[in-house]
């Protein structure tokens, strides 16, 4: 590569100072000869994948993102009701509400009993599983509502400090 070493955007750095594609070729033509009489055909297969790998690469589809959709907006409630309308339509949805929830407990309350008479026919103390899972049950809640007033006394703390402090300056 004499001709390249006046050119100074050519010149080899890093890596490349190992690269010499002379050896690359004379090892081509000693594998090419090694190979013998198969050689075309080894070459013809080599050919023939990659023109399959290149054949479906250009089958494949490629465009632009998507726009993005067109959103409608569908409303069942009138568009201009009064306050009124809006209170009893809230007033019904919280009775429904409510009646689920009373339903869901009855059936919560079937299952419990349910598997009561199962747990005594099984010989176990029923009651006595009863009051533990109470009793855990108590000290998760007693355990939430800790948290919940210790989390709004730090609040109230910070407040407290924070009004003490006065409004911060203006720069």
């Amino acid at each position: 590569m004499p001709y390249l070493g006046g050119m100074g955007m050519f010149k080899r750095s890093g890596m490349w100072n190992d690269v010499n594609p002379t050896g690359m070729i004379a090892d081509f033509r000693e594998v090419w000869r090694q190979a013998g009489g198969n050689r075309w055909r080894f070459a013809a297969v080599a050919g023939a994948c990659t023109a399959g790998v290149f054949a479906v690469m250009m089958q494949q589809e490629a465009s632009a993102p998507h726009l993005p959709p067109k959103v409608t907006y569908i409303s069942v409630l009138p568009a201009h009701r009064t306050d009124a309308q809006i209170m009893a339509s809230n007033r019904a949805n919280q009775q429904a509400k409510e009646a689920l929830a009373l339903e869901q407990a009855k059936r919560d309350e079937d299952v419990r009993n349910l598997y009561k008479t199962l747990g005594r026919f099984s010989g176990m103390d029923v009651d006595k599983i009863a009051r533990e899972a109470d009793a855990q049950e108590a000290a998760e809640k007693k355990a939430e509502l800790d948290a919940i007033r210790e989390r709004r006394e730090e609040a109230n703390a910070a407040l407290a400090a924070q009004k003490q402090a006065g409004p911060a300056p203006t720069p």
